[in-house]
């Protein structure tokens, strides 16, 4: 048996670092080939939801001459929440994660986020956000997934456009980036696809959180479905880790969003600046609306919108690029 360890993009502040991955055995989401064609390419991603999660195995933390060692929980998930005082230039920083597996030492190199002094950050959502998902219609979006890889999944036309404005927005000088966070009720096991797909398209370099890892068929017939609470959750962490910036989220209308954003703008009425929901049928629906009109009664700009180019007008209008 062979051990694979998946790393994930991590994010410090002025006092706490934290950094997160899985352990599984072989044949986990990494070693699998998402740019295959055919039906090479659907068993690639059907394999990635059949892997095995390895338990409670001892995990250890290296960056900046300090070591903390922790263990998987039942689903072979770790996270390291650490104080952290150390000063960090802002950017891009590298950590590493070791384990030892039948007297072997195996090690992996991660990257972990200070952001730059900024005034913005931007959190998206990614299927039918900037990705073409079709998730409200099931059996396209499964048949997608199969028969279409990395290499041919589009984006919305000028979404990477208006990303790349934001990524920007606010700043005196265009190299200091505002940082992106992609939440996703998509699982863990996609996170490679995901990745490798946001880098093909040159979309800002992001902290991706995903739902939790799923280990079955039947669990990928089920993709991205099911309760989107931990994406609350997950976007109320990153509000609270770093309270001092203002927040634009951009979402779709196919699923939560909008009802989600309304929870988060509630909690934080001083940290959302702007709200973006993407239309993806003909009409817009009515209670998104009024959710919106909620929304912006909090002191929140909100803008439902089916193409990206009126987007980028609504945020030039509001002043965020």
């Amino acid at each position: 048996m062979k051990l694979d360890l998946q790393l994930y993009r991590g994010y410090v502040n002025e006092s706490e670092l934290v950094v997160f991955g899985h352990v599984f055995k072989s044949w986990a989401p990494d070693k699998y080939r998402i740019d295959r064609r055919g039906i090479k390419h659907a068993f690639s991603i059907l394999h990635m939801f059949t892997i095995s999660p390895i338990a409670n195995k001892e995990v250890t933390l290296h960056f900046e001459g300090m070591e903390v060692t922790t263990k998987t929980l039942d689903d072979g998930y770790f996270r390291f929440t650490i104080p952290f005082t150390k000063e960090l230039k802002p950017g891009w920083h590298e950590y590493r994660v070791s384990c030892n597996f039948n007297g072997f030492g195996i090690i992996e190199k991660g990257e972990l986020l200070k952001p730059y002094e900024s005034k913005y950050a931007i959190i998206s959502d990614i299927d039918d956000t900037f990705l073409v998902s079709h998730s409200s219609n099931i059996f396209k979006k499964l048949y997608v997934m199969l028969s279409r890889n990395v290499n041919r999944r589009k984006t919305f036309e000028d979404v990477v456009k208006h990303y790349r404005h934001l990524s920007v927005a606010g700043q005196d000088a265009e190299q200091a980036s505002n940082s992106f966070f992609y939440v996703s009720s998509s699982e863990w096991n996609l996170y490679r696809f995901i990745n490798a797909f946001a880098q093909l398209q040159e979309l800002p370099k992001a902290v991706i959180k995903l739902k939790k890892i799923k280990t079955g068929l039947m669990d990928f017939v089920r993709s991205g479905g099911g309760s989107h609470d931990h994406k609350f959750n997950k976007i109320k962490d990153i509000v609270s880790f770093y309270p001092n910036l203002q927040y634009v989220l951009l979402g779709d209308d196919s699923q939560q969003d909008p009802y989600l954003y309304e929870r988060v703008a509630k909690v934080f009425p001083k940290n959302i600046k702007a709200i973006y929901v993407r239309q993806t049928k003909k009409k817009q629906k009515s209670k998104v609306q009024k959710v919106l009109k909620n929304i912006e009664s909090l002191g929140t700009e909100t803008y439902y919108y089916r193409k990206s180019d009126k987007a980028i007008e609504h945020s030039r209008k509001i002043g965020i690029i």
